[in-house]
């Protein structure tokens, strides 16, 4: 038997495995194991890899984490991981930062060209085989406001500004002459009053649950789109309801969603000018053994005491950039 520390992997329908997680367990004991087994597994590790994106375990499983010293968690994400136990233990936490970066910063920009384009009202009239002549909006010269200035909002601003449109930023430090997002801002209301898209990928925490309300969506022009690839929960689901419902804004796409999975009978589904889809901007063909990849590496790391890659500052509730 592997007289190694104690790995526990915490999987829901899809369990991690290949040759990465195969060198592991040569100088591990790796435990497999699903939210209802995961006090058990948790006895006596050492290591907890998130692989289950979706958790809501931890909280109620962490009175078991008796040896645990690292917690990695396999999304950019970790609010899962942002109780009170666990922010004031000395478990290091990390995620996994920059995979998904080019992936959602496409996703991105497809949105951007479907409302600019109107593909969604082309489809419609190719289903009721209508020939319909009519114009366009172009992007380049329209302006993006991107909410959160990590790595994914680096690279969503990279990418926007490669097509030629106008980028700023808010985020939690003011800055000018920054290279991607030009203006960086902390007050988030004076930029969405400039705004024809505005994406929003901040971290959820504290500080920005709910942060899109009514008077965020007010403060925008009614032309204005706005684009949630970052938390359901950074979003007031009945106000953003209401303003799209009145013309408050023109549009949104919605990659997450609060409540999620989005109950069948939600208005959101039936709102001409929402786009929904189910949590899968950053899902590229791949992705999942890209992660798999990116806990083997920082494993290495931990087994040799090296530092380890991308480490979640627990007050502030991300990586700092």
């Amino acid at each position: 038997m592997n007289q190694g520390p104690i790995v526990t992997v915490l999987h829901s329908d899809s369990v991690p495995d290949g040759e990465d997680m195969a060198r592991v367990a040569d100088s591990a004991t790796v435990r497999y194991t699903e939210a209802d087994g995961l006090v058990s597994a948790l006895r006596g590790a050492e290591v907890l890899f998130v692989y289950d994106f979706g958790t809501t375990a931890l909280p109620g499983a962490w009175h078991a984490a008796d040896r645990l010293r690292w917690l990695h968690m396999g999304s950019t994400g970790v609010d899962p991981a942002m109780f009170p136990e666990l922010q004031g233990s000395d478990v290091v936490v990390t995620n996994t930062r920059g995979i998904f970066d080019s992936a959602m910063a496409e996703y991105v920009l497809g949105q951007i060209l479907g409302f600019a384009k109107d593909s969604y009202g082309s489809l419609m009239l190719q289903q009721r085989h209508e020939w319909h002549h009519r114009e366009s909006e172009r992007i380049a010269g329209a302006t993006a406001v991107i909410v959160g200035t990590g790595s994914i909002g680096r690279r969503i601003a990279h990418l926007l500004r490669a097509v030629g449109m106008s980028v700023r930023a808010v985020g939690r430090r003011a800055r000018d002459a920054d290279p991607d997002f030009g203006t960086v801002t902390t007050d988030l209301y004076s930029e969405l009053a400039e705004a024809d898209y505005v994406v929003a990928i901040a971290p959820l925490t504290e500080q920005t649950r709910n942060m899109f309300d009514a008077k965020a969506f007010a403060m925008m022009p009614p032309s204005a789109r706005f684009i949630n690839v970052g938390r359901g929960e950074l979003v007031v689901t009945d106000d953003l309801v209401d303003a799209l419902r009145a013309g408050t804004i023109a549009g949104a796409a919605l990659d997450v969603v609060d409540p999620e999975p989005l109950p069948p009978g939600h208005p959101l589904w039936d709102l001409p000018n929402a786009r929904i889809t189910p949590h899968n901007s950053a899902d590229f063909i791949g992705w999942r053994s890209e992660i798999v990849t990116a806990f083997t590496e920082n494993f290495d790391k931990w087994i040799a005491g090296h530092p380890l890659d991308n480490v979640v500052d627990k007050r502030l509730g991300y990586v700092p950039s």
